[in-house]
Formats: C-alpha cells, structure tokens, sequence
C-alpha cells in the first residue's frame, strides 16, 4: 500500500510539473491564454493515464521477463505509442480550443517536434519507473520462487503420506477377503471413500475439519476390525470448529499414529480421545492415547510427526504448533492452527 501511494505521488507531481514547466514557457512566448492553461492540465491528466496503462501493459505481457533484445523491442515499441497518442491528443486539443489559429495548423512541422519531444519525456518516464522499481521485482521474483519451492515441498510431503496409509489400511483387509467376506467388502467401500477423499484433496491443500472427520471414522473402522475391543474411541468435537480449514490427512496422520503405537501394542488396548474447538481465531486439535513419552516407539514421535510440522511450517509458518507430552499417563498430540490459512 505504501509503494502504491508513493507511485501515484509520483505520477502525480512528474506529470504536474512537466506540464507547469511547459505551461510557463509557452506562456511566456504567446501569452497566458486559456486554451493553453487547458491544454496542459488535460496533457497532465491523460499522460498520468496513458503511462499507467502502459506499466498495466508491461506488467501483464511480461515484458520484463523476455530476453533483453525482446525486452528492449516491447519497451521501445510501447514508449512510441504512448508519444504518438500523447503527441496526437496534444494537437487535437488545440484546434479544438483554437482552431486554425493554432501554432499546429500554422506550423506542421511543430507536429514532428512535438511528437519527438513528449516521446523523449515518456522514454525518461520508463527508464526511472524500470530503475525504481527494480528492488520491488527483485523481492517479487524471490518470494515467488519461495512460494514454488515451499510448493514443491508440500507436494512431496503430502505424496508421503498415501502408501503409507494405504499399506496400513490392506493389512487390515487382508485377512478378512476369505474370513468374512461381507464385512471385508464394507472395509473396501470406506477405503475407497479414504482413497477418493485423498485424491480430491490433491486440488487443495485444506480441506473442512468435518471431511477429514469422516476419513478418521473409516480409518477407525478398519482398525476396529482388527483391534476390536482393544480399540476404544471418544469423539469430543465443537460443532463450531465442523467447517475450519485444515491440512487434509493431519487428523487422520495423529490418530493413526495413536493407534499404531500407543493402542496396538498394549495388550489391553486403551482409548483413543480426539477433540477439537475452536478458541478465538485458533483451532485446537487433540489426540490422546495410553502411554508414556519416554516408553514410545522411536518411529512414533519420528518421520511421521516431523511430516506434519514441516507440512504445518509450509502453509501456516509460525502461526501453527505441534506438540507432544505426557498427561495422567497418556500421550496427548496438540496442534493449534488458525483459523484461516
């Protein structure tokens, strides 16, 4: 907003006192009239719009992007352009106000060193809005390319969680195909919800806390099978907190580790708690599971978490946390993410 204000100051006051310059030279050779006055505060105006289109031009065709012969092609093609449609307005706004009378209709000649004049001064105009702005486009260009490199990674670390997941929910299903076929096929119907639910999310990187809800209900199921009544779950979720914007998979990742390591190893199984509300502008999620921090299995607090932090770290930077400790003889997961990306 600052740069923007001191562009159009720019604008304004460059213009403006070319035209007061100009305007009092020619006053003083041909006297104050009107028309003249006129004249220059129109050029003023018009020349303010017409550069600004032309930055609009450069901006948008990319121009600045193209090698440096090209480059220097589109510029020099634009600056002669903007002069000649200045240099024409020019004199179409004196025989309007003058007539015949006018040092045009006199002097044809005057044309050509009009033209080459406000072309002069429109090639002045782009060299210093090229100059000035340069450390602007450097900082665009390096912000861009963070964004594409933090892109590029978040892509990477969204690919590893799939076949991890889907390892995990086979196994499941395997030894039921023959066992029990009936239940067998339901568990196939709520993978391929699960394997749906991941492919659409692919076109986004957030997604409702109630979708990812609805994976984590399968995904239970399916562990539900094997587990049974080892696995025991409490929902705990504000309605308020239904539609906020999360990583797609970051609930299902914290209870799948729950499960795999602090229920399925005990021979009595436990609970799982999962809770979520919403507190201010911030969403709290929260997996707990029997056990001690100090008794995990080293892949438990491993590459899985260290996948969400860096995914939470892409997308929200500082504003996003992923923590673990121990709590009356429990492991509780807390994430705090903002409410809006």
């Amino acid at each position: 907003m600052k740069e923007r204000r001191a562009y159009w100051a720019c604008q304004a006051l460059g213009w403006s006192g070319y035209s007061v310059v100009g305007l009092v030279a020619v006053s003083g050779q041909v006297g104050w009239r009107v028309s003249v006055v006129v004249g220059y505060l129109l050029f003023a105006v018009y020349s303010i719009a017409l550069t600004d289109l032309f930055r609009r031009e450069i901006r948008r065709r990319g121009w600045l992007d193209r090698s440096l012969g090209r480059m220097l092609g589109s510029l020099a093609l634009g600056v002669l352009m903007v002069g000649s449609i200045q240099a024409f307005l020019v004199i179409a706004i004196n025989l309007a106000l003058d007539g015949r009378s006018n040092s045009f209709a006199r002097d044809p000649g005057a044309a050509l060193w009009l033209w080459v004049g406000v072309t002069g001064v429109t090639s002045v105009w782009t060299v210093l809005y090229l100059t000035l702005t340069a450390q602007r486009r450097s900082r665009e260009k390096e912000v861009h390319l963070q964004l594409a490199v933090s892109e590029a990674e978040l892509r990477a670390l969204e690919a590893q969680i799939n076949p991890h997941f889907l390892f995990n929910c086979l196994n499941s299903i395997r030894g039921l195909v023959l066992e029990n076929p009936p239940l067998a096929q339901d568990l196939i119907t709520r993978l391929a919800n699960i394997m749906r639910y991941s492919l659409r999310r692919d076109l986004n990187h957030t997604v409702p806390l109630a979708a990812e809800l609805e994976v984590v209900a399968d995904y239970l199921a399916l562990e539900s099978v094997r587990l049974e009544e080892r696995l025991r779950v409490r929902m705990a979720v504000d309605p308020a907190a239904s539609q906020v914007p999360i990583p797609p998979m970051l609930l299902e990742s914290l209870v799948e580790n729950a499960v795999k390591y602090g229920i399925a190893p005990r021979p009595d199984g436990g609970e799982l708690a999962v809770s979520a509300r919403v507190d201010g502008e911030t969403l709290a999620l929260e997996v707990a599971n029997p056990g001690r921090l100090a008794d995990a299995h080293p892949e438990a607090t491993g590459v899985g978490l260290a996948n969400t932090r860096e995914r939470l770290r892409i997308l929200y930077g500082d504003r996003a946390s992923l923590r673990l400790e121990n709590r009356d003889g429990h492991v509780a997961a807390t994430v705090l993410l903002p409410r809006s990306v």
